[in-house]
């Protein structure tokens, strides 16, 4: 049965996020939302950009998809908390997995992050010391051609509002919920993937060959994933 998918990007980065894997959606008979959030706006927080995605899907009847790129699962929790979109099936994909009370800010001291991508960096032989390159850790899988493409494409300017935002919550919403981590993940490695989504949500992520950007990387199997969990509703 189709369903509409309302894909949400990552934080600084906008609907093109999802370029490689809308027309895939669309081309087996589904609609997409590729929701801009205000990722430049000081006056936008999680809860603001809550309201953006409620008021995209106001229209849609049908079966409802929510999928959250790494820190859009803050946001896509609070849609699934507040209830004013039926959403059938939430899907965070390479997820900043937040837990109640937490703001994205806090989320990597309260997760171990940092010490997690340290740890994998070693292993895998980078100098966990050296300056972030934003090629190197979330560009590395990604096609050339798209790399440059992402590099020309106008993103907005990330503000800092966003982070500080407290999740108010109780417990995770009650929404069917799957996650899926990058085997190749330099930012959120797959074993620290797989503890938190453990301790938060008591399930198991399903891995794909990716790393943090699936979407631009692996969009042909990242959308079959979609689908078929769709199916299975």
């Amino acid at each position: 049965m189709p369903a509409t998918f309302v894909l949400l990007p990552g934080a600084g980065s906008d609907s093109w996020y999802w370029h490689r894997v809308a027309p895939i959606l669309e081309g087996s008979g589904h609609s997409v939302i590729a929701v801009d959030l205000p990722y430049g706006d000081d006056d936008a927080g999680q809860y603001e950009f809550a309201d953006v995605v409620v008021d995209a899907v106001e229209d849609v009847e049908g079966t409802i998809v929510l999928v959250a790129q790494s820190m859009s699962a803050f946001t896509a929790a609070i849609v699934c908390q507040r209830g004013e979109v039926d959403v059938d099936l939430l899907v965070l994909v390479a997820p900043m997995l937040p837990a109640p009370g937490e703001a994205p800010g806090r989320w990597w001291e309260t997760t171990g992050q940092p010490e997690a991508k340290r740890a994998f960096d070693l292993l895998e032989g980078r100098d966990p010391d050296a300056p972030d390159d934003l090629r190197a850790l979330f560009f590395h899988d990604v096609p050339d051609d798209v790399t440059e493409e992402a590099f020309s494409h106008e993103e907005p300017v990330m503000s800092d509002t966003p982070f500080g935002t407290v999740w108010q919550a109780e417990a995770w919403p009650f929404v069917k919920t799957r996650v899926v981590a990058g085997s190749r993940d330099r930012l959120f490695p797959l074993d620290f993937m797989q503890r938190i989504v453990r301790e938060r949500l008591g399930i198991a992520p399903e891995v794909i060959d990716s790393g943090h950007l699936a979407a631009l990387a692996r969009p042909g199997e990242l959308a079959a994933m979609l689908e078929r969990y769709a199916s299975e509703l």
